[in-house]
């Protein structure tokens, strides 16, 4: 986009803001008193304000939003943050699961007369430090995440996973891990399966951390052997390259649960590069939220974690605390969703 004008010529001089001296100088009237009748506050007259009033409108003030809300003692600002592979940069905006669930926050917080602020993925830890924030949502943090930690230093209601579960300041939602792995894992054993593989992310985020802690034990009590792959970084190619490596192996799975997002016809185009049937060869299940996996053929069995409800809450949580000032930790857990199609059925 061009910010020169046509031609070729200079760019034309800003025009001045009006300012509110320049108000009361055009209305014959004291800065105190024009302040007071544009805020609707002071005994003024009738006339004395409306005059304020006109003399703003036709000179094309406008007031100072940000000011004016810094010195109410709030901006209306939440920042918001995703902090899974932060590592890496990447835009998580590709992801269903963010896109859902960052359009959600936003609409969320806009119900409520917030706006969102975007925060960087992949930056210094300061860089929201001269950001006028009321609150703040950091979706997938690490353990141990500093920015999670700087929030609540600061004094900035967060709300988060379960981790900030009792600490001041910090609210939480989340969903309960281990009731949803094992549904998927009783779901994929009762379709015939009897070696399950997962395919996670190398990550430290509590989804992931207790996905495969609940993975493991599952596997014990039963007697089957675990078998986990990891994908270093974000996107569809590190996990279908993992997909391809379990299922080049000679003790290949007979069931494969997807805890990472990636496109599911991709996961299918994957599956059957090996020559392999689903679901005769080979059961399916993904968590994902990507509309495309009902679409496959056959469409795709997912576990949906449900994003604009956890965004939803989750504001929710953020408003009652700056209403009430009250800083004890509150949270709730969001039930997942288990869509039962055609990669995890084997009667149809």
């Amino acid at each position: 986009m061009s910010t020169s004008p046509r031609g070729g010529g200079r760019r034309p001089a800003p025009v001045p803001r009006v300012r509110l001296v320049d108000v009361a100088r055009e209305a014959g009237l004291s800065k105190t008193t024009v302040s007071a009748a544009l805020n609707g506050t002071g005994r003024l007259s009738d006339a004395v304000r409306l005059h304020a009033q006109e003399t703003a409108r036709r000179l094309g003030y406008r007031p100072n939003a940000t000011a004016r809300l810094l010195r109410a003692g709030h901006a209306r600002l939440i920042g918001y943050a995703v902090r899974e592979y932060v590592d890496t940069p990447w835009s998580y905006m590709e992801s269903p699961y963010f896109a859902q669930l960052t359009s959600a926050t936003a609409q969320a917080a806009l119900a409520h007369g917030y706006a969102l602020v975007l925060l960087p993925t992949h930056s210094a830890r300061d860089e929201w430090a001269d950001l006028p924030l009321d609150a703040a949502v950091v979706a997938d943090p690490l353990a141990g995440d500093p920015l999670v930690e700087d929030f609540l230093a600061a004094h900035i209601p967060i709300v988060s996973d379960r981790r900030l579960a009792g600490r001041a300041g910090g609210h939480w939602v989340d969903i309960d891990h281990e009731a949803a792995v094992r549904g998927v894992l009783d779901h994929l054993a009762a379709g015939g399966a009897r070696r399950i593989g997962v395919v996670a992310a190398h990550s430290t985020s509590l989804f992931y951390e207790q996905g495969l802690t609940t993975y493991h034990a599952w596997c014990g009590e039963r007697g089957f052997a675990p078998l986990v792959g990891l994908t270093p970084r974000p996107g569809n190619q590190p996990t279908r390259a993992v997909i391809d490596h379990m299922l080049a192996a000679p003790d290949r799975p007979d069931a494969l649960f997807v805890l990472t997002e990636a496109s599911p016809p991709l996961i299918l185009e994957t599956v059957r590069s090996h020559g392999l049937r689903t679901p005769d060869d080979l059961l399916i299940v993904c968590v994902s939220d990507d509309p495309t996996a009902a679409q496959t053929d056959p469409p795709i069995t997912t576990l949906s974690l449900r994003p604009t409800e956890i965004a939803t809450v989750g504001v929710e949580l953020l408003i009652k605390a700056l209403e009430s000032g009250d800083p004890t930790s509150t949270g709730r857990l969001v039930p997942t969703r288990l869509e039962i199609r055609g990669t995890s059925r084997r009667d149809g």
